[in-house]
């Protein structure tokens, strides 16, 4: 075990040394997840919230990349009457509920669903998913939630993975340190 920057203990695996390769989407959309629960939303809003703030995330970057016009685009600017809305992340989110009354996020007019989310995340990581969310949620308890989401896309910026200038693609991988998230805790906001 060690310390996380005043932030409380984050497991160590030593049996895996080896780098956490991933892309981005997945580590970006864990810790929306991680984020949505300090915030003081429940397990499935947060996993539905966070595959929201990813697929706007990938959406914005097709776009700089050429690769969607506007109107594809245009799916991730939900209309004023659609209902009630919040931000994560810098994103703003309609909110829907599904036929059981859980509030989720609106996705293409219908509840995005909280499962297959927190799937893919569990895919990504593999058996270091413990480790990178333990780090994340050390790194999210450690900051009052309305200072959390003024600086939070920002601390994931300073641990997301870099991407060797060598790699082209979409959804090149990187390596995670998941020393480098328990770091951000010190960079400016």
């Amino acid at each position: 075990m060690r310390r996380c920057a005043g932030a409380g203990v984050v497991p160590r695996d030593d049996r895996n040394p080896s780098p956490i390769r991933v892309n981005r989407a997945p580590v970006l959309t864990l810790w929306a997840a991680v984020v949505a629960r300090r915030l003081g939303h429940p397990a499935a809003t947060a996993w539905s919230l966070a595959g929201v703030v990813a697929g706007t995330a990938a959406r914005a970057k097709a776009r700089r990349l050429g690769l969607a016009g506007e109107a594809e685009g245009g799916r991730d600017r939900p209309a004023a009457a659609a209902g009630d809305t919040l931000r994560l992340l810098g994103r703003r989110i309609v909110l829907t509920r599904d036929a059981d009354g859980v509030v989720l996020a609106e996705s293409d007019g219908r509840p995005a669903p909280a499962a297959p989310v927190a799937a893919y995340v569990a895919r990504a990581f593999g058996p270091r998913l413990a480790e990178v969310r333990a780090a994340m949620e050390a790194l999210a308890g450690g900051m009052a939630p309305a200072e959390l989401e003024r600086v939070g896309f920002r601390l994931y910026e300073h641990f997301r993975p870099e991407v060797p200038a060598d790699v082209r693609g979409w959804g090149a991988k990187g390596v995670l340190d998941p020393a480098r998230i328990a770091a951000a805790a010190g960079q400016p906001g």
